[in-house]
């Protein structure tokens, strides 16, 4: 199955849809190991003492989470988005087990100065 990326703005208020970029509500379409790219305000950020240095994100868009899995080496490559930011981009693959969906981060974009596009009245550039 090919899932159309989104595009444009997206959702009510006029959320700030980075390019090429998934909704939550939309992450049953993709198949197994498929590639995707997904955004959202960061809500959790967990280090567990027992995950071998995992780092486990949530991120909110306007119609869901996003469970984002981030690797040692794939946080070290992107230390500053994983701490820092508000707003990310991550690319991965999809990963189904147990009922839960997860993201296999492989990029990571800090996108944070898009969070004054929320604040702007809408209509503004």
């Amino acid at each position: 199955m090919f899932v159309t990326p989104i595009h444009q703005t997206t959702g009510t208020g006029g959320w700030p849809r980075p390019p090429a970029c998934l909704v939550a509500a939309r992450l049953e379409e993709p198949p197994e190991g498929a590639r995707i790219t997904v955004a959202g305000l960061v809500i959790l950020r967990q280090r567990p003492g027992t995950a071998k240095g995992v780092i486990f994100l949530t991120l909110e868009d306007e119609t869901g989470v996003v469970n984002i899995v981030v690797w040692r080496k794939i946080y070290e490559r992107f230390r500053r988005a994983v701490i820092a930011g508000r707003l990310l981009r991550v690319t991965g693959r999809m990963q189904r087990a147990h009922s839960v969906t997860h993201v296999i981060a492989e990029e990571i974009e800090d996108i944070s100065p898009m969070l004054d596009h929320l604040l702007a009245p809408q209509g503004a550039p």
